[in-house]
């Protein structure tokens, strides 16, 4: 069974984004489907989520 995590900024919300390490990316509210994001994607998306906006 693979484990999913979503944000500490979602809170008990059930309006987010949840991310399985090696599986990808899924809606919450949908949580039998989700997108299938490789390492170096993944790597890729967060740094440029964390890089600095000019």
């Amino acid at each position: 069974m693979s484990s999913w995590r979503k944000s500490s900024y979602s809170a008990d919300s059930s309006d987010c984004v949840e991310v399985g390490r090696g599986i990808g990316i899924r809606d919450s509210k949908a949580p039998t489907t989700h997108l299938p994001v490789s390492a170096k994607a993944w790597s890729a998306f967060l740094g440029l989520v964390r890089s600095p906006r000019s």
